[in-house]
């Protein structure tokens, strides 16, 4: 199985609430399944529920706790927040490997202390590993899944991965903002791609502040269109649509999907447990199929 679970995928705060049910209200987190491994793309605040997931699965013997790979796009508060309230992390049987940009421990261990916590990361039972990433590196987890990375633009430097497993790929891209041309690096990272998970915060009008009042531009994310035009442009599979702006209700971000749809057919908004099965073992499917 080559499969991604959305734990969480609004953007910049968590925002619960019945406005915010049908899509969530947590911050990024998605869980990609290759075989007997599991991948995990930050550490937002919807990480809590997958560790309570994990953890049933392990007791069940579904799934093992001795290999985990959490990979960082960057190290912004919405995107490491859950990692203290991660359950496999205070398991004997925990083995996290963590990758990420410059400073990935210092942050994580900064996150994990006085005042702001009350255990310090050091003092976890769970094993853990640190790794810094920069631009094009390649990491190696099985002869047949690598993960590649590049840096996108967004204050402070932001990296995208693509996951390749056996003959599939997903690309994750959050926190990114366009330029007046899909950006040649995403495009190339994410060549052929199965699937693209995208920053579409904003849609045109917003944007430009067209609405809202003020313009979006140097804020480090994008729109639902260019999504579509790095997806085009690609020739990925499907396109998700992720980090939702935390004051877009359900209703809103049902606008984003269908006016996207539109464009392109089979683009859809990710959703807080939605799962979408990339690859049945090691040929089937050649598409994405979406399971609610």
């Amino acid at each position: 199985m080559f499969s991604v679970t959305f734990w969480g995928v609004r953007g910049s705060i968590a925002a619960p609430g019945p406005e915010t049910a049908l899509f969530g209200g947590n911050t990024s987190c998605v869980e990609v399944v290759c075989g007997t491994r599991r991948i995990i793309l930050d550490s937002g605040t919807g990480m809590r529920l997958l560790g309570q997931h994990l953890l049933r699965e392990h007791k069940s013997g579904r799934a093992t706790l001795a290999d985990l790979s959490v990979f960082y796009s960057h190290l912004h508060w919405d995107h490491m927040q859950g990692l203290p309230f991660f359950a496999p992390l205070y398991s004997p049987a925990s083995t996290l490997r963590l990758f990420g940009p410059k400073d990935l421990e210092r942050a994580l261990r900064t996150q994990m202390g006085e005042p702001g916590f009350p255990v310090r990361l050091e003092d976890v039972p769970a094993r853990l590993g640190f790794r810094e990433l920069c631009e094009g590196m390649v990491v190696e987890l099985a002869e047949d899944l690598v993960v590649t990375c590049a840096r996108l633009n967004h204050p402070g430097g932001v990296l995208a991965y693509r996951v390749q497993y056996q003959d599939h790929a997903i690309v994750y891209a959050t926190d990114t903002e366009h330029y007046s041309v899909p950006d040649p690096k995403l495009v190339r990272l994410a060549a052929g791609a199965d699937l693209l998970i995208y920053d579409a915060q904003y849609d045109d009008a917003e944007y430009s502040g067209e609405v809202g009042g003020v313009p979006r531009t140097g804020w480090g994310h994008s729109t639902f269109s260019e999504g579509i035009r790095v997806a085009n442009a690609a020739g990925v599979g499907k396109l998700a649509l992720f980090h939702h702006d935390p004051s877009h209700s359900d209703e809103y971000v049902a606008k984003i999907e269908a006016a996207a749809q539109r464009l392109r057919p089979g683009t859809w908004a990710a959703r807080e447990g939605q799962t979408i099965v990339v690859a049945q073992a090691s040929a089937l499917p050649s598409r994405v199929a979406v399971a609610a």
